[in-house]
């Protein structure tokens, strides 16, 4: 009988999704990979079958489509296929405002950073608590410590929702960790059409030290994950300075080049995939 711990990671057929997902594998996890792209998925699947010997079940969903959440939800849910780690880790930037821009991708940005991690959330930390034991990891950002319209609001839903699953969770066997991570080298600015080829080498992180520091915070039951020291010291001081420097220093969004790292991994077309 297989008895190896399953991982169910969104977003996985890039960026930070793919990094837990080949983290996870080599760690000895069984793994369920979720994303919009079927092909990458399996492609993926495949991969990491011929190098760690995971089982990996592959299931294509977008997170904005209702049914296709439910049928993930079902599955982070599962009594009989038990999942013990989930990394919420689906989404994509908007470069575009809120006034004048397509509200109907706002809405989506929505149901796939926000309702999405908050159903599959719920699932599986229901099914975990009953068995006393598992893990969530959701995908948040420095960003959610700015005011950088939809996405830093949907970042500090994040970060905040986790921190009361936490809570709910404290005593039972069963840890939530939001990871807020800065500017990491992925997919994710070039999806959204971003020219970051003018950023300091040192702002960046690598998405592989990212999984890594969010899986020990998340080893340890650490509530807020922010990886490296000048990420940490960035977030500090965002969430102390006054409101009105902050919003000052984030600027409009779509007008010009965000001055506060997105921290993210997936692109405008990018949904769940």
């Amino acid at each position: 009988m297989d008895d190896a711990p399953t991982a169910l990671v969104t977003g996985a057929s890039a960026g930070l999704g793919l990094a837990f997902a080949r983290a996870l594998a080599a760690r000895g996890h069984d793994l369920v990979l979720v994303a919009r792209d079927a092909a990458r998925l399996e492609a993926l699947a495949a991969d990491l079958r011929a190098q760690h010997g995971a089982a990996v079940q592959v299931l294509p969903a977008d997170l904005a489509d209702r049914e296709a959440l439910a049928a993930v939800a079902e599955r982070a849910g599962s009594a009989s296929r038990p999942v013990d780690l989930l990394v919420n880790n689906a989404g994509f930037g908007l470069r575009q405002p809120v006034v004048g821009g397509d509200v109907r991708e706002h809405e989506r940005a929505l149901d796939v950073m926000c309702r999405a991690v908050l159903v599959l959330s719920a699932a599986a930390a229901t099914a975990m608590r009953e068995r006393g034991r598992g893990a969530v990891v959701n995908v948040s950002s420095v960003a959610g410590w700015t005011a950088m319209g939809t996405y830093a609001a949907a970042k500090a839903w994040t970060t905040t929702f986790t921190e009361g699953l936490a809570g709910e969770l404290r005593g039972t066997g069963v840890s939530a960790t939001a990871l807020c991570p800065g500017f990491v080298r992925t997919e994710f600015h070039a999806r959204m059409g971003e020219d970051t080829s003018g950023s300091p080498a040192w702002a960046w992180l690598d998405a592989d030290a990212v999984v890594e520091q969010a899986l020990a915070d998340a080893g340890r039951g650490a509530v807020v994950s922010v990886p490296s020291r000048r990420y940490a010291l960035a977030a500090l001081g965002l969430r102390l300075a006054p409101r009105p420097l902050v919003r000052a220093a984030s600027g409009g969004v779509g007008a010009r080049r965000a001055p506060w790292p997105m921290g993210r991994d997936r692109g405008p077309r990018a949904a769940g995939s």
